[in-house]
């Protein structure tokens, strides 16, 4: 029996890394999934890439055009994660676009992701209002349906958090993905609203990159989640990444021991 997204904060407060499929090659990528787990990683976001990724910033934005003018399709991205099932049961989810989804077909894309052994997705260009339609789907085919609340959801984030499965990503900071200097949106408010509605696990993402920051964050709720600064380890690297990416995420999962 594989894992699912629960059991990845069972072991106290979780930390959530991403990276984008195919940056620098799909071979890299599959061995980065390795080291995250070795590192600690409770649970990973896989990046499907596109062309135009709106809630991204430059760093994860070029790594979507590294890996789409490498010849990554979404086709290759399932196939790996099917490698990756062979060897590991960590809790994965894809975080990429509403128009990936629907070029694929939304039925065949979700059926694809739990033949594969992915647990979840998240679509952050899908507002609460339009998510039925790839929930519904989601269910059927026991994938999470991963809900995002952001800072301005305030009077939404009960009806967000009520209808939520699987964990729910809290947004830091107004704006794109990418390592900012300081957070200073009230979390702790934020986390607060989504406890009063709902039982599943909330982790914070958006502009953390050190350990201080996640250990903060992960103090006011129950797991941290980085992006940016791991791509950036990615793109300065490239197929040589991955002993660096270790490194980076051990020391993060120690800060929030």
């Amino acid at each position: 029996m594989s894992k699912n997204i629960a059991d990845a904060f069972k072991n106290g407060k979780a930390f959530i890394p991403f990276v984008t499929c195919g940056d620098p090659s799909l071979e890299t990528t599959e061995q980065i999934v390795y080291a995250m787990e070795e590192a600690g990683a409770d649970l990973i976001e896989l990046g499907i890439p596109f062309s135009d990724p709106t809630a991204e910033g430059p760093v994860i934005q070029a790594a979507n055009v590294r890996a789409l003018s490498g010849g990554v399709t979404t086709d290759k991205i399932f196939k790996m994660v099917e490698r990756i099932r062979k060897n590991t049961d960590i809790p994965m989810v894809f975080m990429t676009y509403a128009n990936v989804v629907f070029s694929y077909g939304i039925e065949k894309f979700v059926k694809r992701a739990a033949e594969a052994g992915m647990n979840g997705i998240i679509l952050p260009d899908v507002p609460f209002e339009e998510k039925r339609e790839f929930d519904d789907v989601c269910r059927q085919y026991n994938i999470d349906f991963i809900s995002l609340i952001a800072p301005t959801s305030n009077d939404r984030i009960a009806m967000i958090a009520k209808e939520a499965r699987g964990f729910i990503y809290c947004v830091s900071s107004l704006g794109v993905t990418g390592m900012r200097s300081d957070i200073t949106t009230d979390v702790e408010t934020m986390v607060k609203l989504v406890r009063e509605n709902s039982d599943l696990p909330c982790a914070v993402g958006f502009g953390i990159s050190t350990p201080e920051q996640a250990k903060n964050m992960a103090e006011k709720s129950d797991g941290a989640i980085v992006g940016s600064a791991i791509v950036k380890i990615c793109e300065k690297y490239g197929d040589k990444s991955v002993f660096y990416i270790r490194e980076y995420v051990k020391k993060m999962k120690k800060s929030l021991l």
